[in-house]
């Protein structure tokens, strides 16, 4: 009973920029894909960074003039024309991902670094993906009846002495309540976690007795 994996709610293929695309024309494509970031790829499309709507502000704030963000007239253009470009605004070196990554580890991996999204790489380290806090709380939109069938059938029908013809499953909006009765007491705490442990899960209800006497431990 895997959880998803990042490679089920990410957005790919993604919208990517060259270190020398410049700060209008990163803004363009954030707007008009309504997206918050984008990441910054070599040629092999190799991940060098990552910029955020967040880095575009912090920029633009700090401008007394923001025409100079722009590209500078022709004739006055020096180096790569005078105007803020990928490589200037970026965040270097970010924190990645993978396709076959749980949903469960990419949220931990993003909340240790407190990120809003993570570049997807593939098995060459190229940027094939991403995917954002929003892609990973889709899982919670699971409808009930998919989260109830697979409690009965994956968790339920797998787990030795139990049968899941005794047991209730009841799912509204995420929350399971469990009822009906299990052989042995120490089954109940496994039932109880394995169902937590499922996709879109917001809380278990502990209804469940054990040799017919009732064994709730929460």
């Amino acid at each position: 009973m895997p959880h998803a994996t990042v490679e089920s709610v990410m957005t790919s293929p993604v919208v990517r920029v060259a270190p020398e695309t410049g700060f209008r024309e990163i803004v363009t494509l954030m707007t008009e894909y309504d997206i918050t970031g984008v990441p910054v790829v070599d040629p092999d499309g190799r991940p060098l960074g990552l910029v955020s709507e967040a880095d575009l502000l912090r920029t633009l704030a700090a401008q007394e003039d923001p025409a100079s963000l722009l590209p500078a007239p022709e004739s006055a253009q020096v180096g790569h024309g005078g105007e803020v470009t990928a490589a200037d605004l970026m965040t270097a070196q970010p924190v990645c991902t993978t396709p076959d990554t749980s949903v469960v580890a990419a949220a931990r991996l993003m909340s240790r670094h407190g990120l809003k999204r993570l570049p997807v790489l593939d098995e060459e380290g190229r940027v094939i993906g991403m995917v954002s806090r929003g892609d990973l709380l889709r899982v919670f939109l699971r409808e009930d009846r998919v989260i109830r069938r697979e409690i009965v059938e994956e968790v339920l029908g797998r787990i030795d002495g139990v049968s899941p013809a005794e047991i209730g499953v009841e799912v509204d909006q995420g929350r399971v309540v469990l009822s009906g009765s299990v052989p042995e007491a120490h089954l109940v705490p496994i039932v109880l976690n394995l169902c937590r442990a499922v996709d879109g899960v917001v809380s278990v209800t502990d209804r469940l007795q054990a040799g017919g006497a009732t064994a709730s431990i929460g």
